[in-house]
């Protein structure tokens, strides 16, 4: 006797996986969004890994722009002038006291 069942081939497998995945993560949501302490705490450490993030960020850029403004401005400014412009404000600040 044979059997006439169908063997499910290699395609029907991964879209039965793909359809389970898919189900798993809904169901993931809807835990979460039913609790509102864990979606609450969730919110907050993203936000905070965010925040954290981008202060890095910011602060590496700056400091790039910062270095890169500096090493071109040694090669266009005169710097014993402007130290002689520094030293002449801070002396007249300090006569004016």
């Amino acid at each position: 006797m044979s059997s006439n069942r169908k063997k499910p081939n290699l395609g029907d497998k991964l879209e039965d996986l793909s359809r389970k995945m898919d189900n798993m993560r809904v169901a993931e949501y809807v835990a979460l969004v039913s609790s509102p302490k864990k979606l609450f705490l969730m919110n907050f450490l993203l936000g905070l890994v965010r925040g954290i993030g981008m202060g890095i960020g910011f602060t590496l850029l700056t400091g790039l722009i910062i270095a890169l403004l500096a090493y071109m401005l040694r090669s266009w400014v005169n710097l014993p002038f402007i130290g002689k412009i520094i030293a002449d404000l801070i002396e007249i600040i300090e006569n004016y006291r």
